[in-house]
């Protein structure tokens, strides 16, 4: 359902948010004015619509974040420097999405200076719009720097080709976990395998590379799952792979089952974010639970799982060992990697004490 909120012109207008923040109460168009006048009405849970230059919104946004990200000091508590780093990035998308933009009927951003935003908003939306909506301007450059990588694409040199990865996916841009995935040795026999929760289908793709015949790829996320089939068409193996919309197994039994869940027991507050943030590991624990009924004899289970919750104290350090025994799955080999992203260099990062630690790795199961 359309969320309506009042504004300083005639009619309500319609205010779109990929996050689960919720709407401010009403919106008031401005020309042009300055990042503390934007900041003022935020606080008061009024969004600013710029009608003005768009290079000008853009520096405003700009300032608006120097003033909202502050250096925080360290927190002596593991765990509370987690929860209060997420609730800060809550706080702060909130403010900055309170600067917004009006897109008009078939995504037209009739602003000087605008790009032409239409693609963009095609990759997040699908067929255009009827009617004008209102959107923040921090999500609508997203949009387009989403647009611009989906185009370009995410190289996998495991795959000596390029995924694309529209808003909406979890992207391979940190890919090592994807190097784990080349080298383990497969079962034998292995004829078929599942990737669950397969996203851009770019695991699907590199198990299909390895020269297994028979994958079933599944996703509940119908952008993740338009992408999958995306890729696995370009890449040439649309006749190895099927992509299925379903809740984590298909049906039938694998050889193989490959799963890289949310690694983070948190709650997501965007549909992107269910890729990194899952609550109680459900997800996980599914996967756990209902993988060795799906497995054909000698067959195995891949879990890519990075440690970076238990540096975190979000889980205790014997949690996989003692899922694993829970549900009848004994451990025959590991194989770890470091990150190599950007954000585990970066000593300046809120979380740096437990980025700097973590490790990556492959569990191969088997059931017991």
């Amino acid at each position: 359902m359309p969320v309506l909120i009042p504004t300083n012109r005639e009619t309500a207008a319609e205010w779109r948010n990929e996050s689960t923040q919720k709407p401010p109460q009403r919106a008031v168009y401005l020309h042009e004015c300055g990042a503390d006048a934007v900041l003022k009405q935020a606080y008061a849970h009024t969004a600013t619509v710029w009608t003005g230059d768009f290079h000008n919104a853009k520096q405003v946004l700009a300032a608006m974040k120097k003033r909202v990200r502050k250096p925080v000091a360290r927190q002596a508590d593991v765990q509370t420097a987690f929860h209060n780093h997420r609730m800060r990035q809550a706080q702060t998308s909130r403010v900055l999405n309170m600067l917004a933009v009006e897109i008009g009927a078939d995504f037209a951003l009739d602003l000087p200076r605008a790009p032409d935003v239409r693609g963009a908003l095609a990759d997040v939306y699908g067929e255009p719009n009827s009617k004008p909506f209102l959107l923040p301007l921090n999500q609508l450059l997203g949009f387009i720097g989403a647009h611009e990588w989906h185009k370009k694409g995410v190289f996998v040199p495991e795959l000596d080709a390029a995924v694309h990865v529209p808003f909406g996916v979890f992207s391979p841009l940190r890919g090592e976990y994807l190097g784990l995935i080349a080298r383990a040795p497969l079962p034998e026999p292995c004829k078929s395998a599942f990737d669950i929760g397969t996203g851009s289908g770019v695991i699907a793709a590199l198990l299909a590379a390895r020269g297994i015949p028979r994958i079933t790829a599944t996703d509940t996320n119908p952008r993740a799952i338009a992408c999958a089939r995306a890729n696995i068409g370009r890449l040439g193996y649309g006749g190895r792979v099927q992509v299925e919309e379903t809740d984590l197994f298909p049906q039938g039994r694998a050889d193989l089952i490959v799963c890289n869940p949310p690694w983070l027991p948190a709650k997501p507050t965007s549909a992107v974010e269910a890729a990194l943030y899952d609550p109680g590991h459900a997800m996980l624990q599914g996967f756990l639970n209902g993988v060795r009924e799906r497995l054909n004899p000698n067959g195995e289970a891949w879990l890519v799982m990075s440690d970076l919750a238990e540096h975190l104290h979000l889980r205790q350090a014997d949690f996989l060992q003692q899922c694993f025994q829970t549900a009848s799955l004994a451990v025959a080999g590991v194989l770890q990697t470091e990150p190599a992203h950007r954000k585990a260099a970066d000593a300046d990062d809120p979380l740096a004490f437990a980025r700097s630690r973590e490790t990556t790795g492959l569990y191969r199961l088997k059931a017991v």
